[in-house]
């Protein structure tokens, strides 16, 4: 397998993203189409319980990112955090976590373009399902293809919406309920709304465990800074600012979101089908609002698949740099846009408008695609902490040297590790998340199956004989 020299292709993706554009990616990464859709029928099944839920899924996923950054800041010839996992786990890991980033970003662009069709049946019922899809996945193609510069501008502006929506939203509903609002359904905004209803768990510990399954789904993406390390300009200052500013984000656009929703429409008003951001505005007699508010979830979903089809070329185009993808994927366009990789992901979110119509509701579609998401996520997330806590053993002079030293070291990658094996058992409580797990071990036979007869284990030999630390791509 013929190796490239780091001048010859690798190097060539330009660090056209800014400061400024990599913390919007960073913050766009973390309000995600799970937080504006899903957490509709997340509050259904845990009620007010929601609010810690979505608190100690952000505070776990804090330190996977921590553990990513300083592992990509010890050693800049990392391109992502595949090139990191490949370059510490082997070959066979990196091969395993690239190809499984891909099809979470295309799984997710799939549950992002069944949601873009949803809140658009919200102005045009009788639009045709298909429609809506395919004229954003044509939108984006155009505009990934131009330049990564272009990229990080799209994202700064759809950043720039969501957050504005949240934080209006947020003093709306305060006003609401220090004004004592009265909707017309005869609703009084309250903070009592949080525990008048049975309880702060009023579904009881099952309930509350019912509601990770679909929380987790709205932090898929908030590593995408990682993903776009080899693009940004100094990304020894720029990443540990994105990576830094997770939690107080997290406080603001999902604890301080969700509360203020719940204080202001009862959690078991909230309609588990449709976005409570939207809710919320149409119960207090705000049809204007409503509507504006369900073109910020549009754009978030436009956002999300965005992303989505940024770092799935970026993926395939590093895969394809070690020879675990076509060759021809690691060729850039005169944009310096890694372009048949591009194409390749595109088409492959074309099944999405088959599954709209494969019956059932938007959100039953939703709910089944974003669980495997979910899962598979979780594996690259823990790609991720076992690379760190090998790389701490292997490397402990590049721990002690560290810009960006993670808090808690290996003990808290671990606890993130039980973690996350608490949510696959989770997963299995319910039976449309239960039917999605079943699924999922599918597409790592096939893994397996293509890593074998490409090669694979000859390749990891190869590299095998190359000294951590020096490998570059």
């Amino acid at each position: 397998m013929e190796q490239h020299s780091p001048t010859q292709e690798s190097s060539d993706l330009k660090r056209g993203l800014s400061n400024r554009h990599l913390q919007l990616i960073a913050i766009g990464g973390a309000i995600g189409t799970g937080l504006f859709m899903g957490s509709g029928k997340t509050i259904s099944v845990a009620g007010p319980s929601v609010i810690l839920v979505y608190a100690i899924i952000g505070f776990m996923l804090f330190f996977v990112m921590r553990a990513m950054g300083e592992m990509l800041l010890a050693n800049l010839n990392y391109k992502s955090l595949r090139d990191a996992v490949s370059d510490i786990l082997g070959p066979s890991a990196g091969f395993i976590t690239g190809w499984t980033y891909w099809f979470c970003w295309i799984v997710t662009g799939m549950a992002d373009i069944v949601a873009i069709t949803g809140y658009t049946q919200y102005w045009w019922p009788g639009v045709p399902l298909w429609l809506p899809g395919v004229c954003v996945i044509v939108l984006l193609f155009a505009l990934n293809l131009a330049a990564v510069r272009l990229f990080g501008e799209i994202e700064f502006w759809f950043a720039i919406i969501k957050i504005v929506a949240i934080v209006a939203l947020i003093l709306v509903g305060l006003f609401m309920v220090l004004t004592a609002f009265e909707s017309p359904d005869g609703h009084t905004a309250s903070v009592a709304n949080l525990i008048d209803n049975g309880g702060f768990f009023p579904n009881g510990l099952t309930g509350f465990l019912a509601g990770f399954q679909i929380a987790i789904f709205a932090f898929v993406g908030i590593e995408l800074a990682g993903t776009a390390a080899a693009e940004t300009r100094d990304p020894v200052k720029t990443l540990p600012r994105a990576i830094n500013s997770i939690p107080i984000r997290i406080v603001i656009f999902y604890v301080l979101s969700l509360t203020v929703i719940m204080m202001v429409t009862p959690w078991n008003e909230v309609d588990s089908n449709s976005s409570p951001f939207v809710q919320m505005f149409a119960l207090a007699g705000i049809p204007a609002a409503a509507g504006v508010i369900n073109f910020v979830v549009i754009t978030s979903a436009a956002s999300s698949a965005n992303s989505g089809i940024f770092s799935t070329s970026r993926m395939l185009f590093g895969l394809s740099l070690e020879g675990a993808a076509p060759r021809a994927w690691s060729r850039l366009s005169k944009s310096q846009v890694p372009a048949r990789g591009l194409v390749f992901s595109v088409l492959c979110l074309i099944p999405a408008i088959a599954v709209l119509y494969a019956g059932g509701t938007v959100i039953g579609a939703f709910t089944l695609i974003t669980t495997v998401s979910s899962v598979l996520f979780m594996v690259v997330w823990t790609f991720i902490l076992l690379a760190y806590i090998v790389y701490r053993r292997r490397t402990p002079e590049l721990h002690r040297d560290s810009v960006f030293p993670m808090p808690g070291g290996v003990v808290m990658a671990v606890v993130v590790l039980v973690f996350f094996a608490a949510m696959l058992v989770v997963l299995t409580l319910e039976a449309d998340t239960r039917m999605a797990l079943m699924v999922t071990p599918v597409w790592f036979i096939i893994l397996g199956v293509a890593w074998v007869s490409t090669g694979g284990p000859k390749g990891a030999a190869r590299r095998a004989a190359v000294p951590l630390g020096e490998r570059t791509r």
